[in-house]
């Protein structure tokens, strides 16, 4: 159910992002420009990973015909194992915008990615069309993007993957929720992780997930706004992509446009 909440365009309003930890900066920057204030829910942080296997699984990865990186962290943790600026080019292919930038502040010379920002998206690429018999690194993290290592193994490639970081698990602390249940005024659940919406829900207190579950969700995909009414959302907004701008947005249309 997509229903809009109209409220007056002066009410002062929340957006909850469930992004890992140390990475809610952008979404704040972006919510602000609406009038938002950010409330961070950390389901994790980020770890990357600095190890000989993970090294020697690069080694192999630089090889590879392929190599498709799902987020700026698996990026940023390759780079600091291996030199981007020295693979082929034509050979690296990131999930989004963000990623992609990612990857050429870090030297690498070209990069493609999609407009649609997802996994969808990234499979429909052109360098993805044609895999059979090709080698394919997916510089990734455990868990998520389940759909790209099956779709690449269906098109007859030999995949690779990397786990280049990993998702320590956080508990939300019991203040952070006494502080969510005392707000007094609308609030916009941000998600772009279907992983994190899974992970905090459960920690919930079960009357601040009820009044979350009126309230609006943005969700970075049309898959991702699935899983969430599948879990009990009522009010389901998708965002135009991932990026925060596009989740402040969203975020803003559904209370106010």
């Amino acid at each position: 159910m997509n229903r809009r909440a109209y409220v007056p365009a002066d009410t002062a309003w929340h957006l909850i992002s469930l992004r890992p930890s140390g990475q809610h900066d952008g979404l704040r920057r972006a919510a602000a420009r609406f009038g938002a204030r950010t409330v961070a829910v950390s389901p994790w942080r980020l770890q990357a990973r600095d190890d000989d296997a993970t090294r020697e699984q690069l080694r192999q990865a630089q090889a590879c015909d392929r190599l498709v990186f799902t987020s700026p962290a698996a990026a940023t943790a390759a780079a600091r194992l291996m030199p981007l600026g020295q693979l082929p080019a034509g050979s690296l292919v990131a999930v989004g915008q963000g990623t992609a930038r990612t990857l050429m502040r870090h030297g690498a010379a070209a990069v493609q990615a999609p407009t649609r920002m997802d996994s969808e998206g990234l499979l429909a690429l052109p360098a993805m069309a044609d895999l059979d018999g090709k080698r394919v690194a997916l510089i990734t993290a455990p868990g998520g993007r389940g759909m790209i290592a099956a779709q690449v193994q269906a098109r007859g490639a030999r995949l690779l993957r990397v786990d280049v970081y990993e998702r320590v698990p956080l508990q939300v602390p019991a203040a952070l929720w006494a502080r969510l249940q005392a707000l007094d005024t609308p609030t916009v659940l941000a998600a772009s992780s279907g992983e994190a919406l899974e992970r905090v829900l459960p920690q919930m207190p079960p009357a601040l997930r009820r009044r979350w579950q009126e309230q609006p969700l943005v969700a970075a995909s049309a898959r991702l706004a699935a899983l969430a009414t599948t879990l009990g959302f009522a009010h389901v907004h998708v965002a135009a992509g991932p990026m925060p701008g596009q989740l402040a947005v969203a975020a803003h249309d559904a209370l106010f446009s």
